[in-house]
């Protein structure tokens, strides 16, 4: 697989985007400066539009010694401070460089971006050829080895003509690589196609698949889908996986999120008609989809720590930040933010109700701050919002 470089640059981004310059092909890249531009809201509290979700299903709390407890305490309110970025396209993935910059995917252009500097610089620095975006299907989760500052790899994943896939190539300057599959077969649709991917404290890379629009893959232990894998940077399955495959867990219907407190691995996860979850994920664990959805399956299934009404959230990335996790919800259009108690999620509360659309991704960076990506431009998003950015948040 190849990756484009030297394509043409970004399309129209807005007021608040300073042009800087384009670039030729190779090493430079086509760059186009940004503004860290105030967010018109951030003078005032965010707070205001928070509320609690009375259909919150979570666990009781844990004892002393929370998961937080060495981290920052989150403020009553986050607050949108600014603009790191807009006049995307669907953004997707979103991970940093050892050196603070960070890596952008759109999942419909198959374009990758990096986010550089102070001033956040965006530079394209390669086009995923292969990619064969419909519906929810495209260039989905990017995640930067754990040896960066040896390897120079970047790991990322595709939807092609014939399946999901994860492919790793090497990112020199502006420059990235020619993309080598590593794991090939994922089942894909233009539904349910998984696509985060994260490594863990342990070094290995965890990745989160769908069902693929056929249910009973997800208690197929035999098929990539409905699940998350765990398998070393040359795409084997880790050493200490339940079953010797690929496969971590299982019974997903569609994991948008993956995120770690310490060692252990929490997951968001679209539900089908009732409920939307928060899983605590363990290894072989059996979460239960198309048996059950929500709470309330069979002993061999783990119920969910939170469940959500549809209308409330469509789960998508997750992050943990100052003693909570945080979930960026697409139809929900809010951030959730939910303590972490020992083993035991608290309860959620939301943040930024209809204020910005559709939020689809959020990460951690350097410096502690959040960073949240809107998804207007994917066909679903608010007509009074169409377009995409990447908002500043305090946690």
């Amino acid at each position: 697989m190849a990756a484009r470089r030297g394509s043409p640059a970004l399309g129209a981004i807005g007021a608040l985007l300073v042009p800087l310059a384009l670039a030729g092909c190779g090493q430079g890249g086509n760059e186009v400066e940004y503004d860290v531009s105030p967010s018109p809201s951030a003078a005032v509290s965010e707070g205001g539009a928070a509320s609690q979700s009375p259909s919150a299903a979570t666990g009781s709390p844990g004892s002393a010694g929370s998961a937080g407890s060495e981290e920052a305490t989150a403020s009553a309110h986050p607050r949108v401070v600014g603009t790191v970025a807009t006049g995307l396209e669907a953004p997707w993935g979103l991970a940093f460089l050892p050196d603070g910059d960070a890596l952008v995917t759109e999942r419909d252009s198959g374009r990758v971006l990096r986010i550089s500097g102070p001033r956040h610089r965006v530079t394209e620095v390669g086009t995923v050829e292969e990619v064969a975006p419909q519906g929810e299907s495209g260039l989905l989760g990017v995640a930067v080895s754990p040896d960066f500052t040896e390897d120079s790899r970047v790991f990322l994943y595709v939807t092609t003509a014939e399946d999901n896939r994860i492919v790793r190539a090497t990112l020199r300057g502006d420059t990235l690589g020619d993309l080598e599959p590593i794991l090939t077969g994922i089942p894909s649709d233009f539904i349910h196609d998984g696509g985060r991917i994260l490594f863990g404290p342990d070094g290995f890379l965890y990745v989160s698949t769908g069902d693929a629009n056929e249910a009973a893959r997800a208690q197929d232990r035999d098929s990539l889908g409905g699940k998350i894998l765990r398998i070393t940077p040359d795409g084997e399955p880790a050493p200490g996986n339940p079953f010797g495959s690929p496969v971590w867990s299982w019974g997903h219907r569609n994991v948008q999120g993956l995120a770690f407190v310490g060692d252990q691995l929490w997951a968001s996860e679209f539900g089908a008609n009732e409920f939307d979850e928060l899983n605590r994920i363990e290894a072989g664990a059996n979460y239960g989809w198309p048996e059950v959805e929500g709470t309330g399956g069979a002993p061999e299934f783990v119920d969910p720590q939170a469940t959500w009404a549809t209308s409330e959230a469509s789960p998508s990335g997750l992050a943990y930040a100052a003693g909570h996790l945080w979930m960026a919800a697409l139809r929900g259009e809010r951030l959730w933010r939910i303590p972490v108690e020992g083993e035991r999620a608290g309860e959620p509360r939301s943040f930024l109700v209809g204020r910005y659309g559709r939020m689809r991704t959020i990460a951690v960076a350097p410096d502690g701050m959040l960073w949240l990506t809107t998804s207007n431009r994917d066909g679903r998003g608010t007509p009074t919002d169409g377009d995409d950015r990447i908002l500043l948040v305090r946690p």
